[in-house]
Order: C-alpha cells, then sequence, then structure tokens
C-alpha cells in the first residue's frame, strides 16, 4: 500500500509499519527536522498526565510516546495495531505493557481511562468516527481526549511551500534514511488527504466529546484537538 486513500485497510497499514518498525523512531526525527520531539512534548503537557492516573497511548508505536506518561507516574497502556512497531517496543522497553489492539474496535471495558491519546495514527485508521467513539468509550466520565495529527499550515505562502516538501523532498529524503520509502510516499498523501482543523473538531463532537478545542503547533503542520468526557 503506497498511495493514500480514504478506505486504508488495516492488515496493509499495519504492515507497512512493520517494515518501518527498527528505524522508525530515527526517520521520524531525520524527516520533521526534529521538530517531533517538540510535538511530542506538547503532547505530554496537553496530556497533563498525574500520579496513579490510567492513560491509553493509541498507535502507541515503539512506545516512545509513553514513557512521559510514565515518568509522570502515570499507568499507561500503550496500544497500536502494528505487531512489528510493538515487537521492537518490546525490545527496547520490556516493562511496559504493549498491546495489540485495533483503534476502531478497542480491547478495553468502558470508562476505564482517566486521558486517552492518539497521536500521528488516527490518519491512518479506516474510519475515523469509530475511532473516536472508542475513544470515548473507554474513557472516564470527565477524562479527557488529545490528538495530535499532522494538519494543515494557516498561512497561504507556508502552506504552499509545506506541500511542496511533502510532495518533492519528503520521499527522496526517506529514501535516504528508511528502508520502506514508500511508507513516506503513503505519509505525504495522507497528510493532504486529512480533515482540516475545524472538519476534525467536528468529527469529535459527533462522536460526544465536549469542550472541544484545538490548538495549531509548527505553523499549522500539526494540530493539537482535546475534548472532555461528561
Amino acid at each position: 500500500m503506497n498511495r493514500a486513500s480514504l478506505d486504508k485497510q488495516p492488515h496493509e497499514v499495519a504492515s507497512m509499519f512493520d517494515k518501518v518498525a527498527k528505524n522508525y523512531d530515527l526517520t521520524n526525527d531525520v524527516i520533521s527536522l526534529g521538530q517531533d520531539r517538540y510535538w511530542r512534548k506538547q503532547v505530554a503537557a496537553a496530556v497533563a498526565a498525574r500520579p496513579g492516573e490510567k492513560v491509553l497511548d493509541l498507535a502507541a508505536g515503539t512506545g516512545t510516546s509513553s514513557l512521559p506518561f510514565t515518568r509522570a507516574g502515570a499507568f499507561v497502556v500503550p496500544c497500536d495495531f502494528s505487531l512489528g512497531m510493538l515487537t521492537e517496543g518490546k525490545k527496547r522497553n520490556p516493562w511496559l505493557p504493549l498491546t495489540a489492539g485495533d483503534a476502531t474496535k478497542l480491547p478495553f471495558l468502558d470508562d476505564v481511562f482517566d486521558a486517552v491519546t492518539i497521536s500521528f495514527g488516527l490518519r491512518n485508521v479506516q474510519d475515523t468516527d469509530a475511532a473516536l467513539r472508542e475513544l470515548y468509550r473507554v474513557t472516564k466520565p470527565g477524562g479527557r481526549v488529545v490528538i495530535c495529527e499532522f494538519s494543515h499550515p494557516t498561512w497561504a505562502p507556508f502552506r504552499t511551500v509545506y506541500e511542496e516538501y511533502l510532495m518533492r523532498a519528503l520521499p527522496p529524503l526517506a529514501r535516504q534514511v528508511c528502508s520502506n520509502p514508500e511508507a513516506y510516499e503513503y505519509l505525504a498523501e495522507s497528510i493532504q488527504s486529512w480533515p482540516e482543523q475545524p472538519e476534525l473538531a467536528a468529527l469529535l463532537q459527533k462522536a460526544g466529546w465536549t469542550k472541544v478545542a484545538w490548538r495549531n503547533l509548527s505553523g499549522g503542520i500539526v494540530a493539537l484537538h482535546r475534548g472532555t468526557k461528561n
């Protein structure tokens, strides 16, 4: 699967991530010019995990994104549908409770987590609405969601430059550092087809989340959406 489509087949997307698992974190650091570390710090700050809380980190990949929550004293469950990612994560941090799961059919009971978060993964789910409903289902009343996802720059000239980078510069760069550059062609195209910030906010509200808001990072290259479960 090397073309973005609205009909993302879970087994094909999972297989694609299996192939890039070993160097995934390094590749992301290179192609984002180091910005991914800043984005993840902003996610940790937005989730604001507290000691004793239960946090679901969906699309956690190798578990790197889960570490800030454990350092805050929370009990974090890293969940991903790529067995390759989970296997690599288990090698690095064998103590993490890495869990295989599909975002549209999460393997958790209702009202379990104080906070749920997904970074750079919602875009890869076949049914966005179903995933947002599942995140809502497993969150405790009063709990919160934080979504970090690639989005769309709001300043037109910068948006043009950014889209040129996505389609022209990113795939060749990925070929230098990644064994499966087609995955990053998919990445570029899936970003372009992803909803604008207000559209994603509307989908969160449709799934039942309240107090929905978003904040742009890096000029809108990434957006942090958040909401609360009543």
